[in-house]
């Protein structure tokens, strides 16, 4: 009586085949890979520069303005303050109910105990005033303004 086979066919032949295709899987093509990498890294490159903005401020001018040497923590106070009562330290923006206690941990590990205030021109003195207030209140010793020097002519 003939032997019948269950698959079909020679049974060795289709062993064969089934490594080919595991070791073809086992090759990955890294071309795309690479070429995808590529792309995605021209595009963070190119909106890299873009996304490194703070608040729009248009400092005022000075003629007798000291160039900044230390390395001092910055408050933005933008123009329209008064109406959401926001500032900016350093690069983040926060609350001024908040500001007092967020520099005096900045301030732990400094000695210099100094902080430059870059308040928008068109800005009102009492919203200047109010920051600085809260800037004393966390232990600041010396406030600075930030200005723009004047167009040389």
């Amino acid at each position: 009586m003939p032997k019948v086979q269950p698959h079909g066919g020679g049974g060795g032949s289709r062993r064969g085949r089934s490594a080919h295709v595991a070791s073809s899987l086992a090759e990955i093509n890294v071309v795309p890979l690479v070429d995808v990498m590529l792309v995605l890294l021209i595009i963070f490159m190119v909106t890299a520069p873009m996304m490194q903005q703070g608040l729009q401020v248009n400092l005022p001018q000075a003629r007798r303005a000291t160039p900044v040497t230390a390395q001092p923590i910055y408050v933005t106070v933008p123009a329209d303050f008064s109406r959401n009562h926001l500032v900016q330290l350093d690069k983040e923006s926060i609350r001024i109910d908040v500001l007092d206690e967020r520099v005096r941990q900045a301030l732990l590990a400094r000695d210099d105990k100094s902080v430059f205030i870059r308040a928008d021109a068109e800005g009102r003195v009492q919203d200047i005033i109010t920051v600085f207030d809260r800037l004393k209140a966390a232990g600041v010793e010396r406030v600075g303004f930030m200005t723009t020097p004047p167009p040389t002519r």
